[in-house]
C-alpha cells in the first residue's frame, strides 16, 4: 500500500523547473505552496494533506489537491466522510472498472513527487517503519488519478487525488508483509521517460492497453530502504525533518 509519504517542496517543484520559467516558479511559491501542507517529512493519508500534482490538464504548472479521490457523483459531505479514507489508493488493476475510479482512470491522470514512501513491517508481534526512496535519491513520481468535487456545504471545489498501486516488488514483499492483506503491494513509480505516456489522453482501447503497461512494479535494485523511528503511537515524533533519519532495531531480524 502507500499510506505515508515524505514529499519537499523541491520535490514537489521537480516538474515545474524543467520548464525554467522564474515568473511561474514565482507564482507557485507565492500562491499555491501556501495553500498546501508542504513541506510533509512525513504524512498519513488519512490526513488527507494537500500536496501539488501535475495533472493531464495542466502537466508543467501543478494544482493544489488533498489526498484521497473524491468522484464526482458523491452527493455530500456524509457520503464523502464515509468514502474518503477508501480512495487514498487505487488498484492499478481495476482502476477502468471500480466506479470510484474508472472515470478518473479514462480522463484525469496525473502525477505526484514524492521524496519517498513508507511502508510497516510485521516482525514478532510488533511493526517497523522503512523509509523506501530511489537509490539516487531523486524525487519519486508517482502515478496517480484526480478528480474534482463541488463540495455544496462550502460552495467551493475540491480537488483530490489517489495514488495507483500495483503488486510489490521482492524487496516490499519483504517489508510489506502484513499477514491480513492478501499480498504485499506498492506506489506505481513512473521511470522519468515514462511520465508523460501516463498523462497522455486514452483515445481508444490500444491506448488504454499501452497506458495499462505503465502499471507494474519499479525494479528493487533501484531502491533504497532503512528503518526509521515510529510513525504511529506515543513515540510518533511528528512531522519534522529527522523523522525520516535511520533508527536501527537491534532486535529486528529483516
Amino acid at each position: 500500500m502507500c499510506y505515508d509519504i515524505k514529499a519537499s517542496l523541491e520535490a514537489q517543484l521537480n516538474r515545474a523547473k524543467r520548464s525554467g520559467d522564474k515568473k511561474a516558479m514565482e507564482e507557485i511559491l507565492e500562491d499555491l505552496v501556501p495553500l498546501t501542507d508542504l513541506p510533509i517529512h512525513h504524512a498519513s493519508g488519512f490526513s488527507h494533506p494537500k500536496l501539488l500534482i501535475y495533472t493531464d490538464r495542466s502537466p508543467d504548472f501543478p494544482e493544489v489537491s488533498s489526498w484521497g479521490l473524491v468522484p464526482h457523483w458523491v452527493k455530500d459531505r456524509t457520503q464523502l466522510n464515509k468514502l474518503w479514507n477508501n480512495t487514498l489508493n487505487a488498484r492499478g488493476e481495476t482502476i477502468f472498472e471500480k466506479p470510484s475510479f474508472r472515470e478518473a482512470a479514462k480522463n484525469s491522470r496525473c502525477i505526484i513527487y514524492v521524496d519517498g514512501f513508507y511502508e510497516h513491517h510485521h516482525f514478532k508481534g510488533k511493526t517497523y517503519p522503512f523509509f523506501i526512496q530511489l537509490k539516487n535519491q531523486i524525487p519519486m513520481a508517482l502515478a496517480g488519478l484526480w478528480s474534482e468535487w463541488y463540495d455544496g456545504e462550502t460552495k467551493t471545489m475540491l480537488n483530490s487525488f489517489s495514488v495507483v498501486t500495483t503488486t510489490g516488488n521482492s524487496l516490499l514483499a519483504k517489508i510489506h508483509n502484513n499477514p491480513k492483506l492478501k499480498g504485499p503491494r506498492m506506489p506505481v513509480i513512473l521511470p522519468s521517460e515514462l511520465e508523460e505516456q501516463w498523462l497522455s489522453p486514452i483515445r481508444d482501447e490500444l491506448d488504454q492497453k499501452q497506458l495499462e503497461t505503465l502499471i507494474t512494479a519499479f525494479p528493487e535494485d533501484e531502491l533504497k530502504t532503512y528503518t526509521v523511528g515510529r510513525l504511529r503511537g506515543k513515540e510518533y515524533r511528528g512531522n519534522i525533518p529527522e523523522i525520516s533519519n535511520e533508527v536501527v532495531y537491534e532486535e529486528l531480524q529483516f
